[in-house]
């Protein structure tokens, strides 16, 4: 069945628009809930926001979903998705669904949707609940004496907060270490100052007012320039910009340069194999990942395991294969010693683990390889995909002859906006630049011509 609803990573588009409407929102409620309803007992679901307007809009239409169909619903308002994953297994709770568009500006929402055991639902199962959402569910509707009720958990950050810390060793502080937050105005703009300062570090908070509209303006692990003039301008040791949702982050040094997801991986990774912590001998990560992680790996004498792109199928490797970290060149890093799902603010407190530990600064600790060359553009398109055409096609393979072995090339759309993502690497920057442009002018011309 072709999946309607469900992309790479839930539901997701702009709000107040198809599919992201109260309408679809009161039937996704509807149809996960009869999914996951099994047995005679009361069922219930987690369900978490991030601070885009929207979540006033899609919070109730879900939540008369849900309790349509007979399941109690506890609300926790703004929650990074991980604590949301979290909450999902302490309070054994039968589903867990955050709403957020992760780093998308704030017209864009999606429904996130997590198991009871705290991971992301698989693609069976989501176009199972595809098939509930386009059928007629009046059937299965409760009885008034039936119906589910709605609940807040006052105490859910407190929860949360207090498991983010007890992943920080607990022989270590950071007293003595300068640390700019950038909370993107998002899910993590309480919890995350909070586990830093109770912690000891001394913390300049960012992206810490959100007003409904500033989610990821400007700001966030997608906009990390003023995150980075701010750690030069306090003099601060790191800085740590969280998205919209907190599963994913990027570090800046003490000099303001930027760290990213892969340079972070390889940090950690060094560090679990000396203490003996590294499981499965390497990393899972996904096609985007820089080359100079994968020699970085083998010439440690580890593996970088590659998977498609999402943090979902990242996920699914590490559990069927036993890896403990993994993630995306994007700042997406799962380590399920500590969590289900990627958590940018736990990833965080690892490598400040490491920073306090080493006593080096973050330039030192955080710069394990030079990256190959690589270069990603974006290319925006209205209607059907110029993927899907000759000319872009054999364009395509024009350009992996040009590379053969010199480096990679990589063409795939995007799983919740209109784009097509063109990226190559190799040791020639000159050469990687040349494939992406061409390219880039040869979809864009397909997708002008219509």
């Amino acid at each position: 069945m072709e999946r309607e609803f469900f992309g790479t990573d839930g539901i997701r588009g702009t709000a107040n628009t198809w599919p992201m409407t109260a309408e679809i929102a009161v039937r996704a409620g509807m149809a996960a809930g009869l999914q996951f309803i099994r047995g005679a007992h009361r069922h219930r679901v987690v369900v978490g926001k991030d601070t885009r307007l929207s979540g006033y809009m899609l919070e109730p239409a879900l939540t008369a979903g849900f309790t349509s169909v007979g399941m109690d619903v506890i609300l926790v308002g703004p929650m990074p998705t991980p604590a949301v994953a979290l909450l999902t297994r302490s309070l054994r709770a039968d589903l867990g669904v955050v709403l957020s568009a992760s780093h998308n500006v704030f017209a864009d929402n999606g429904i996130k949707l997590f198991g009871p055991d705290g991971y992301k639902l698989s693609d069976r199962i989501e176009t199972e609940i595809e098939a509930r959402m386009q059928s007629d569910m009046s059937a299965n509707l409760a009885a008034p004496g039936d119906l589910g009720r709605a609940m807040r958990l006052e105490d859910a950050p407190g929860r949360y907060i207090e498991a983010a810390k007890a992943t920080f060793p607990s022989e270590n502080r950071l007293d003595g270490l300068k640390i700019v937050i950038d909370c993107a105005n998002g899910a993590a703009y309480k919890v995350a100052p909070t586990v830093l300062w109770e912690l000891e570090a001394e913390v300049i908070p960012i992206g810490v007012d959100p007003d409904g509209f500033n989610i990821n303006h400007e700001c966030g692990s997608t906009h990390t320039d003023y995150m980075c003039e701010q750690v030069v301008a306090h003099g601060a040791d790191v800085g740590i910009a969280l998205d919209g949702d907190a599963d994913r982050l990027i570090l800046a040094d003490e000099h303001g340069h930027l760290v990213d997801g892969d340079q972070l991986m390889a940090a950690i990774a060094d560090y679990w194999a000396e203490s003996g912590d590294l499981k499965g001998g390497g990393v899972v990560a996904t096609v985007m990942s820089n080359l100079g992680l994968e020699r970085h790996l083998g010439d440690r004498g580890l593996e970088l395991v590659r998977t498609q792109v999402g943090d979902r199928y990242v996920v699914e490797h590490m559990r069927q294969h036993g890896y403990n970290i993994g993630g995306e060149q994007s700042g997406h890093i799962v380590m399920s010693d500590f969590g289900t799902t990627g958590d940018g603010l736990v990833a965080a407190l690892q490598v400040l683990a490491l920073i306090v530990a080493e006593g080096r600064p973050v330039s030192e600790v955080c710069r394990r390889f030079d990256a190959v060359p690589q270069l990603l553009k974006n290319v925006r398109y209205a209607g059907a995909s110029p993927l899907d055409t000759d000319r872009v096609s054999a364009a395509i393979q024009a350009q992996r002859m040009r590379l053969g072995d010199k480096g990679r090339l990589l063409i795939r759309p995007s799983g919740t906006e209109p784009l097509i993502r063109v990226m190559a690497e190799g040791d020639d920057g000159d050469l990687i630049h040349s494939v992406v442009d061409e390219l880039v002018d040869t979809i864009e011309a397909t997708a002008a011509a219509g």
